[in-house]
């Protein structure tokens, strides 16, 4: 089963079938292993720390960036945790059902919402980020803090990649035009 093989497994496969394809194996590598290691640590916090606050990866993100940035606008908390305005509208609800963020209206702008955190949200992450952040340091205990650094550092290089450069670069893919909308999940016809 493909979930359960090893990441060296993974790597032995994908070498065999791309052996005779002109690819650039050492940074398919960085991506595959990027999206493998988020996919590993966001189940495992899931299932451990987040589990007993009854969180979601997603609804964690979203206090995490409340917390830190303070009061905010939705589309920023949204584009910070890296989600749809869809996703956070549904999210948003369940914590604010919970009492752990408050919705209210912009002053100049009623068409906006602030998303804020009450003060128990305050409570849990004052609770939870510790006990987070030791399961980070579980995940990242076979790294010494030099190599943290730099892994941390290289990471930092692949957004800024995509910030800077990736609108122009998805241009040039597209000969300057828009993406199509995402379908549905649903096959093409015919």
């Amino acid at each position: 089963m493909p979930g359960h093989r090893s990441i060296t497994e993974a790597e032995k496969l994908a070498a065999a079938k791309l052996g005779g394809i002109p690819i650039h194996p050492e940074q398919m590598a960085v991506v595959a292993n990027i999206y493998r290691a988020a996919s590993a640590v966001r189940q495992h916090l899931e299932n451990s720390v987040l589990r007993g606050a009854d969180l979601t990866w997603t609804a964690f993100v979203v206090l995490w960036v409340v917390w830190v940035w303070g009061e905010s606008e939705t589309r920023h908390v949204a584009e910070e945790a890296g989600i749809s305005k869809g996703t956070l509208t549904g999210v948003a609800r369940t914590l604010e059902g919970r009492g752990l963020v408050r919705r209210a209206g912009h002053p100049a702008d009623g068409r906006l919402v602030l998303l804020s955190l009450t003060e128990e949200g305050e409570a849990l992450m004052r609770r939870l980020f510790p006990e987070f952040n030791q399961e980070e340091a579980f995940v990242a205990a076979r790294l010494s803090d030099a190599e943290c650094r730099s892994v941390a550092e290289g990471l930092r290089q692949v957004v800024r990649q995509i910030e800077e450069l990736g609108e122009e670069r998805r241009r040039t893919l597209l000969d300057g035009a828009e993406p199509a909308p995402r379908r549905s999940g649903r096959r093409p016809k015919g």
